[in-house]
């Protein structure tokens, strides 16, 4: 095959079953601080992988439930890794269309996809991705899954992308402009998401409330309501997997799980409330009289859902993943948490405000669960629980867990 304009240092790498030729990463970086993968001419980054293995299972999932063949389409496919695993693992697949804006994106995905033998499967682009997913937008025309991963937000395709999925499609999104969404630029995470965020330590959870509620309110144009069938926070991204119904009535169902977090930088107090208007929120603290902090509109419904998590988990045990462990790790925190309740509290964050040594998880979970308390770990923070104990009830139960912890050394 013509590689006639892939003119850069290139490797073979493998990953999953699928064997690649993606840009030599080290050629492109003069410091150690840069970022290697937006220094290639075309996109590819190794420590995306569990993200892409992640991707495999759920679109599995996905299609068992089906019961039928299905369509993907990933318009910003770079190098092309992440198509080819979907056609190579995915068990029903009917079709699958990468495409990518850069030329040189084009010929590597073309060939990646020539040397795994996959040319009667899938079909390669070299267009604008709101371009290509414009022109599937009519029915008979759509995807059953779209997966958008981009650099940065993938807010600028959620139009195109919803338009072309079909009813009960399933879109998958990642964004890795963590910093507006986690509150350091909130005016760059209004204009993009439509919600305001908070520099909390349960950040990474509003990071994927404020992307499902973004998704909400578009679907919400085209009269299609979402329920999120997954989500995770892992290194510097968040993920989310929704299913698109067209339908007005689930469309308004959508948008009454869309509301605001209510958070207290003083004494940590947090509180939740539905709607889409900030009128009648209480302005001061319940627990402290401080005043109070508002994040959102965002989603307020449920990020995981049970019968995929339940499917996933079963699913990983059939595969053999180079981050298998980790991901099982995962899907059973994630599993644990789906019906806890919304944000988490940081052990360490309160200790450092009461001036405490901050006692072991386990010690702080049997005795929340031991004073009739809900009590969670959650995949968002290895010192993060989910409580329904109120911010008083936590600082209480901390002091106690310190004595208790200093009385059995005595």
């Amino acid at each position: 095959m013509n590689l006639q304009n892939v003119d850069f240092p290139t490797e073979i790498v493998e990953e999953g079953k699928a064997k690649v030729l993606v840009p030599k990463l080290e050629a492109f970086v003069k410091l150690p601080s840069e970022y290697a993968p937006s220094k290639a001419p075309v996109f590819y980054n190794p420590v995306m992988e569990l993200n892409r293995d992640i991707a495999v299972l759920a679109v599995q999932i996905y299609q068992k439930m089906l019961r039928r063949q299905i369509s993907i389409c990933e318009p910003l496919t770079g190098c092309g890794v992440r198509g080819v695993r979907f056609a190579l693992e995915v068990k029903g697949i009917k079709k699958v269309l990468i495409s990518d804006i850069s030329e040189k994106a084009f010929q590597l995905a073309k060939y990646n996809v020539q040397i795994n033998g996959l040319n009667k499967h899938i079909l390669v682009k070299n267009e604008d991705a709101n371009r290509l997913l414009g022109g599937y937008g009519a029915p008979h025309r759509r995807f059953d899954v779209i997966d958008i991963d981009p650099f940065g937000s993938p807010v600028i395709y959620l139009d195109s992308g919803i338009r072309a999925l079909r009813d009960d499609g399933l879109i998958a999104l990642t964004a890795t402009d963590m910093a507006p969404l986690c509150g350091v630029h909130p005016k760059a995470c209004i204009r993009k998401y439509g919600g305001k965020p908070l520099r909390t330590e349960y950040c990474h959870e509003l990071a994927v409330r404020l992307l499902a509620g973004c998704l909400s309110a578009t679907a919400a144009k085209y009269d299609m309501g979402v329920s999120i069938a997954f989500s995770h926070s892992t290194d510097h991204y968040v993920r989310i997997y929704a299913n698109i119904k067209h339908s007005a009535k689930k469309a308004d169902e959508s948008i009454k799980n869309m509301g605001f977090i209510l958070h207290c930088f003083k004494c940590f107090h947090r509180e939740t409330t539905k709607g889409l208007f900030t009128v009648g929120l209480p302005l001061r603290c319940s627990e402290c009289g401080s005043e109070l902090n508002v994040a959102g509109p965002l989603w307020l419904g449920k990020i995981f859902g049970d019968r995929f998590c339940d499917l996933m988990e079963e699913e990983i045990k059939r595969r053999m993943f180079k981050h298998g462990v980790r991901i099982t790790k995962i899907l059973a925190l994630i599993k644990d948490e789906i019906e806890a309740p919304i944000t988490y509290y940081v052990i360490d964050k309160l200790c450092d405000a009461l001036a405490l040594p901050a006692p072991s998880i386990k010690k702080v979970v049997e005795i929340l669960k031991k004073e009739g308390f809900q009590a969670f770990l959650t995949h968002f923070n290895s010192k993060g629980i989910r409580t329904d104990a109120s911010a008083m009830n936590m600082k209480e139960l901390l002091r106690k867990a310190v004595v208790e912890h200093a009385t059995s050394f005595k």
